[in-house]
């Protein structure tokens, strides 16, 4: 899975990482749900260093459609619960 984080660049995530971040995802989308601002800027900054962490940067030039994209570490919770679905940032 490509997953782009805004500002930043993409990552190729395989699918053998795809459960950590769907739990690291449940805990945004419950800071966020309860409006947990602190919580929140924690959960959204674990989620993105799981990311950088687990997947492999692609290169700038290599162009690549995102299967996913994710916001920046700078983004409000209210832009985020904007973007929030029932399944979080990250489907499944």
């Amino acid at each position: 899975m490509i997953m782009r984080i805004l500002g930043e660049g993409q990552y190729e995530v395989t699918d053998e990482h795809l459960n950590r971040l769907n739990e690291l995802d449940t805990v945004l989308q419950s800071a966020a749900d309860a409006g947990d601002e602190a919580a929140f800027t924690t959960a959204l900054s674990a989620l993105l260093d799981a990311v950088r962490s687990l997947g492999t940067p692609l290169p700038d030039e290599q162009i690549t459609p995102s299967d996913l994209v994710l916001p920046d570490a700078d983004t409000s919770l209210a832009q985020v619960r904007a973007l929030l679905s029932g399944e979080g940032l990250i489907p499944g």
